[in-house]
């Protein structure tokens, strides 16, 4: 077989590949590269030594069997025999449900993880969005400090279980959407600047040197990252990325690599003849992120709402340190503006950032659903002191208004694993580094980080102890007790409801209108036929909906946490303390 690798300022390169130790020659047609032919096959260790140096892995390597420090394996990507033929399923009426591999079970490998699937097409969701699964140090991990950018972590499963999973998913009727990290590579076992200028100190980011997107060798960079985001799409049949912190990907070029990977991910779609979508997570509250690239956008399809996730976690827990500020002044104003505005901050000031922030959203010509909704993420739930989710602070009612108006709102929701039954397990951040020094600064900075505002040292789970990310494991036996069994069946009524009527994927963000009380705590909003109301506070609400046909018909309850009566002719509904219903119009 062939062997590549681009390696600009090398004078020499040797491939060794299972018993074979060659030189490899210049390629004449791209400057940069250099080539040689091995025998090998399926499985076998190979790596380059770059100017007589330690035999590094292919930064092109599709398996690292024996972690990122190790040689590389060759895979043949046609090995697999897929089960399932697949259509693919769009983004636009998606459920999505972010899913960690290691502690979505306690065994931790896609296999495990597979054999669980069925829970979530029975709770009616469409996607399953995994978190990375690149190569890291040691075993667990969240993924954000993956290296290897085209392979697979081994303990999870590698390429064939990542195969296994995705195939599993579809035959249950479920898509598969990966995150990919592109604005930076792990502390350890990131090799790549051995081979060339992937890095520049042009920019500065909070992990140092910037991906090299626009400096000098950057060509070959961004290729090397397209190639990547393609690979991930095609070879293991995905229907979507991702793409983490776009707003920390360093860029100053006229064409943009994010213009660069939608129209590269819109043509694959084309070639395969299945939907594919690229998801962005950002903190610039943008809509030029999602608007197409015909009219001036980057052309992503969806990207993620914190604003919506500030406004509705402030208002349900009352919390109003930092970036919750501005939203905990008036949060159900918040909340309200976000549902019909599409952000919170749209040009006004953030507290937080010590200046104005954010743009409008063109609520006539922008879907709904290029908005991600939710109430609880990876982020939010481990990048606390504890890693505690809602479910430890709220009430079951409490949460359940939540899912309500995740679920029932105009953007796609979005749920992380284990929040539809209300898990009490925590969600922690975990670590596995293999380089004592690392892990002991790792360790030292999240104490330091949260003892700065108030915690006590000891207290902060320790990330390199197995026993952090042990805790941090789904817990199986929950959905099948109270009060978990309730809400998991709320949560299934709910997406049931999204499913079948057509009010609740309506993309059409300016049709929405609201109506709400701060003092009283209670919000409601209309979507074409439909009414939906909660009330967060510890006593019955009064909530004038008004005179409308609904009232002068009946109306009908579609789903109520508490049971209520349809509002009488003064248009009133009365609705228990912490509660919340869909109403429909007949």
């Amino acid at each position: 077989m062939q062997f590549e690798v681009w390696a600009p300022e090398a004078d020499s390169v040797v491939l060794e590949a299972a018993d074979v130790r060659c030189a490899m020659e210049r390629d004449t047609g791209r400057e940069g590269w250099w080539t040689a032919g091995a025998e090998a096959s399926d499985g076998d260790r190979y790596g380059f030594r770059v100017d007589d140096g330690p035999l590094l892995p292919d930064p092109r390597s599709r398996r690292q069997p024996d972690g990122p420090d190790g040689p590389s394996a060759v895979v043949d990507q046609e090995a697999y025999a897929w089960r399932e033929a697949w259509a693919g399923r769009r983004l636009n009426r998606a459920v999505l449900y972010e899913l960690h591999v290691g502690t979505y079970t306690p065994e931790g490998t896609f296999d495990a993880a597979a054999a669980r699937l069925g829970h979530l097409a029975e709770l009616g969701v469409t996607h399953v969005s995994l978190m990375p699964v690149c190569p890291f140090p040691g075993v667990n991990g969240w993924g954000y400090e993956g290296v290897s950018l085209w392979a697979v972590h081994e303990p999870y499963g590698g390429p064939e279980g990542l195969k296994r999973f995705v195939d599993t998913a579809h035959g249950l009727g479920l898509g598969v959407v990966l995150d990919v990290v592109h604005n930076h590579l792990g502390p350890s076992g990131n090799h790549l600047p051995a081979f060339g200028p992937y890095f520049t100190d042009t920019h500065h980011t909070p992990w140092g040197a910037a991906v090299n997107l626009d400096a000098p060798g950057s060509d070959e960079v961004r290729a090397f990252l397209l190639g990547s985001a393609l690979a991930w799409l095609r070879d293991y049949r995905l229907d979507g990325l991702r793409l983490d912190a776009v707003h920390a990907l360093a860029d100053t070029r006229a064409l943009t690599f994010l213009e660069e990977l939608s129209a590269a991910v819109d043509a694959l779609s084309v070639e395969v003849g299945r939907p594919l979508g690229l998801i962005a997570e950002s903190d610039l509250c943008d809509p030029r992120t999602t608007t197409p690239r015909p009219v001036g956008g980057l052309g992503l399809h969806a990207q993620w709402n914190d604003d919506f996730h500030h406004a509705l976690h402030t208002a349900l827990t009352g919390e109003s340190q930092g970036y919750y500020a501005d939203f905990a002044r008036a949060p159900l104003a918040a909340l309200a503006k976000t549902v019909t505005s599409g952000f919170f901050h749209n040009g006004t000031f953030s507290s937080f950032r010590g200046r104005t922030h954010g743009r409008p959203v063109d609520v006539t010509r922008t879907p709904a659903h290029r908005f991600v909704g939710y109430a609880q993420t990876h982020d939010q739930i481990g990048n606390r002191a504890l890693g505690d989710r809602l479910a430890t602070s709220l009430t079951p009612g409490l949460q359940a208004c939540a899912a309500a108006l995740v679920l029932t709102g105009p953007f796609t929701p979005m749920l992380f694993m284990g929040e539809e039954w209300g898990a009490r397990t925590p969600w922690q951040f975990f670590t596995d580094h293999t380089d004592p020094e690392l892990a002991e600064a790792v360790r030292n900075g999240r104490r330091r980080e949260f003892g700065a505002h108030g915690w006590a040292q000891e207290e902060i789970p320790d990330p390199q102890d197995p026993a952090t990310r042990d805790r941090s494991c789904l817990d199986w036996s929950e959905p099948e007790r109270e009060p978990h069994a309730r809400l998991l069946a709320w949560y299934r009524e709910l997406i049931a409801l999204r499913r079948t009527l057509p009010d609740l994927h309506d993309p059409d963000l300016a049709s929405v209108k609201t109506a709400f009380d701060e003092d009283a705590r209670w919000l409601a909003y209309r979507r074409g036929d439909l009414r939906i109301a909660v009330n967060l506070a510890d006593k019955p609400a009064a909530i004038p909906l008004g005179s409308g046909r609904h009232r002068r018909a009946g109306g009908r309850v579609l789903a109520a946490w508490e049971p209520v009566e349809v509002p009488g002719p003064d248009g009133v509904l009365h609705l228990p303390p912490e509660s919340c219903v869909v109403l429909a119009d007949d």
